[in-house]
């Protein structure tokens, strides 16, 4: 379970950094948000690539949601993981519902 930043880099890629409450105190500070969603998707569904729609939350409640990355790398997120998704501009993410089962997740798009 943990705290994790996407963001689009000088190189126009997505790339993740964990943070946490230690490092990032601003995390732990009310944000205005306007709505909240819970989505479910079945196993094995795949998003190519894409930017964020906007800056937002997205926290994993259950299963697992794998993240591509343009270096070919992948990020395996699983329940109580929250990721801050600001990667709304460059060549965006993959996003894929891994293991068996479906993918639960909670978006909190930021005002």
């Amino acid at each position: 379970m943990g705290i994790y930043r996407m963001y689009t880099g000088n190189d126009g890629q997505t790339h993740i950094e964990e943070t946490s409450l230690a490092t990032h105190p601003e995390l732990a500070q009310a944000m205005k948000t306007t709505t909240i969603s819970f989505t479910e998707h079945a196993a094995g569904r795949f998003v190519d690539w894409h930017p964020a729609p906007r800056r937002q939350y997205v926290i994993c409640i259950s299963g697992q949601i794998e993240i591509g990355l343009g270096d070919g790398s992948t990020h395996l997120f699983g329940p109580g993981d929250a990721r801050l998704v600001e990667d709304t501009t460059g060549q965006g993410h993959t996003t894929t519902t891994a293991g068996t089962g479906p993918g639960i997740t909670c978006t909190v798009p930021l005002a």
